[in-house]
């Protein structure tokens, strides 16, 4: 098992066995209780714990800070709300593809939907576009097909 595979199971463990289903963390603390660097828990909490998939990460810095992961559950017009507010004014070729396969692996787009969605906003399409205007285009594009979903 990947370490990041064995922090991922140990947050979801946590969130399994918790009855508000949210689980809290002091970053240093959980990496040494793991056995890794405190950067590798945010590498898993930036791509496995994220909105697409249901999560919602909260952090507190400073001497009593903390993280707190709650897994939240969102019909699919909830979830995909969420994800376009997410998107913001502009985002870039792989920041889409990201959001797109995670759309898949929720169950919120089929792969054919999401394959038709991530061709008319690539790159390739794009380089037609000035590229000060590429990324904004791009997220209003993307916006707008997912609002269709809903």
């Amino acid at each position: 098992m990947r370490l990041s595979d064995l922090i991922a199971a140990e947050i979801n463990r946590m969130l399994d066995e918790s009855e508000t289903n949210s689980a809290e963390i002091q970053r240093n603390d959980f990496a040494s209780q793991i056995g890794c660097v405190p950067s590798q828990i945010n590498y898993v909490l930036s791509s496995r714990f994220i909105p697409e998939q249901g999560y919602i990460v909260e952090s507190r810095r400073g001497g009593g800070g903390y993280i707190r992961i709650t897994r939240v559950s969102l019909d699919k017009s909830s979830a995909l709300m969420h994800i376009v507010n997410s998107i913001g004014t502009d985002i870039d070729d792989i920041a889409t593809r990201v959001i797109l396969d995670n759309c898949v692996g929720g169950g919120l787009l089929s792969q054919d939907i999401a394959r038709l969605m991530y061709s008319a906003v690539s790159s390739p399409v794009m380089r037609q576009v000035p590229v000060i205007m590429r990324d904004s285009l791009r997220a209003a594009i993307l916006k707008q097909m997912l609002l269709s979903e809903i």
